[in-house]
């Protein structure tokens, strides 16, 4: 009986703390809610619920900023920069990370270098040069969000590249060759045998680069000129209107509802993000 009871007294001592851990996480993202029902004068006070309970905020949530930008456009925005960076980012980083851990060239050592050294350069140092770039190719405020999009397309994320080249390490070559005596040329190894073994991986750093990219500020504010062209990041700005001050309800509003897609798809990925049984076993 003494087993049993040590038992359940650490399971018991176990869902303890994380129900406490549990409870510190949600309790902003629930003040976070609640404080959109909140009038201004209500900000004032420490208590969780309001006061004097008001839905201004949502309702203002939904209003146009000179008639060209409103949230559900912002929203739109965002996700036609989002989704085309993340795609574009999975195979650019998937390839370069299949060439430098599965082929032998000259140079490779030395690249391999350069491209680990770039990990360690601030974002910050490249926004002129880029800018300058940029603006020399006539990027600036495109409607297709050239500047944002192309550097995807050609391997910038390079954390992501050295990471899937630690995880193509991982997996044994016995793979490639069984695949290559079956017939199999590279390509064919790598979307038939190699990325269905890297899913769990790929399909997390693609939710990581895709909420990093909705909430990206500095790239759309330096590249996107146009206000009907705003993603979110921008549209959350805009919403502070300091000259006839800030309404916190309607920011807040604005907030929830910018990032309740990413909710639902976190949620609806980790059914996917899971390692099945044995798939990487040779």
């Amino acid at each position: 009986m003494k087993p049993l009871r040590r038992s359940a007294r650490s399971m018991l001592l176990r869902y303890l703390i994380l129900s406490a851990g549990a409870c510190i996480l949600v309790y902003p993202l629930l003040w976070l809610v609640i404080a959109t029902f909140r009038s201004n004068q209500d900000f004032s006070s420490a208590g969780l619920f309001p006061q004097h309970p008001t839905a201004e905020g949502w309702k203002k949530a939904f209003d146009s900023y000179g008639g060209q930008i409103n949230l559900l456009r912002a929203i739109r925005n965002t996700y036609c920069i989002a989704v085309p960076k993340m795609l574009l980012t999975l195979l650019s980083a998937t390839l370069t990370a299949y060439g430098f851990a599965r082929f032998q060239f000259r140079g490779k050592r030395i690249l391999l270098v350069l491209l680990t050294a770039t990990v360690f350069l601030p974002q910050t140092v490249l926004y002129v040069p880029q800018f300058l770039l940029f603006h020399r190719l006539g990027w600036i405020d495109s409607p297709q969000y050239l500047p944002l999009l192309v550097p995807a397309a050609l391997a910038s994320d390079t954390v992501l590249i050295v990471v899937l080249i630690q995880f193509f390490h991982g997996i044994p070559k016995t793979y490639d060759e069984a695949a290559k005596l079956d017939g199999c040329n590279s390509f064919q190894t790598l979307i038939y045998i190699l990325i269905p073994m890297l899913r769990p991986v790929l399909i997390s750093a693609g939710i990581l680069v895709l909420l990093r990219s909705v909430n990206d500020y500095m790239g759309p504010l330096l590249y996107v000129k146009t206000p009907v062209r705003y993603p979110v990041s921008v549209f959350v700005k805009l919403s502070m209107d300091a000259d006839s001050g800030f309404a916190w309800n309607r920011v807040l509003a604005v907030c929830c509802l910018a990032m309740l897609p990413q909710i639902v798809l976190y949620f609806a990925a980790q059914r996917f993000s899971a390692p099945e049984s044995g798939s990487l076993q040779p």
